[in-house]
This record gives C-alpha cells, structure tokens and sequence, in this order.
C-alpha cells in the first residue's frame, strides 16, 4: 500500500487534472519529480500526444545564478522546454504542477520556461 504522503499527492494530482487539460491551441506543461530528478513535458490532450519533453539528465552545464542545486538544474530543464516549445510555435501552455506545491524546483522549472518565453 502506498505512502500516505503519495495518497495525498495523488488525491491532489487527480485534483488537478480534472480541470487542468491542454488542446492543441494551448497544450499542457506536466511536470513529474522524483528525490534526484525533474521531468517535464508538454502534453496535447486533444490528441494524447507529447509534443516536447525534458528531464534534468540531459542538462550538462549549470549557469544559474539565482538557484543552486537541484533547483538551478529544473531552472535549465524549464527554459530548455521553453526553448523547444518556441520552435514548435507554441507560446501558451497550461501547467499541470501534478500535485506538488508550486515551490522550490516546480516553481524554478515554470520561472525557467516563463523566462524563455511561454505564457501561462
């Protein structure tokens, strides 16, 4: 049986997700974090497709200097995703914090992806 602490999360999550959807005019930024990792993606509901996806893997050089850490690293994933998304031609998007509080690297990854650019 799962923690309460993910019960919670999940009853939070689904929460969300019953209001939070994204088309294909404003897709949907969803962001999955683990203790070491961030994940991020952005999801067209309307379609079930994933049109642009990041994790903090992939993210070598750090040069954040507001953030540090792990933080600094889901500052990068979100203005990389941002980055992506404007190549796409997509420039509004939903963000789906799936049931973490909007704090500490959720909230550097969506200051990132608002720096590149992205309206929520």
């Amino acid at each position: 049986m799962p923690s309460l602490k993910l019960q919670l999360r999940t009853r939070r999550k689904n929460k969300i997700r019953s209001t939070v959807t994204g088309t294909d005019q404003k897709p949907r930024l969803s962001v999955f974090r683990s203790n070491k990792y961030i994940y991020a993606q952005i999801i067209d509901d309307s379609q079930g497709k994933t049109i642009a996806a990041g994790d903090d893997r992939q993210i070598k050089k750090v040069s954040s200097k507001e953030y540090q850490g792990k933080s600094a690293k889901a500052f990068e994933v979100g203005f990389k995703l941002g980055k992506d998304a404007l190549s796409k031609k997509i420039g509004n998007i939903v963000f789906d914090r799936g049931g973490y509080k909007y704090h500490g690297r959720v909230k550097a990854l969506a200051e990132g992806a608002r720096q590149a650019g992205l309206k929520f």
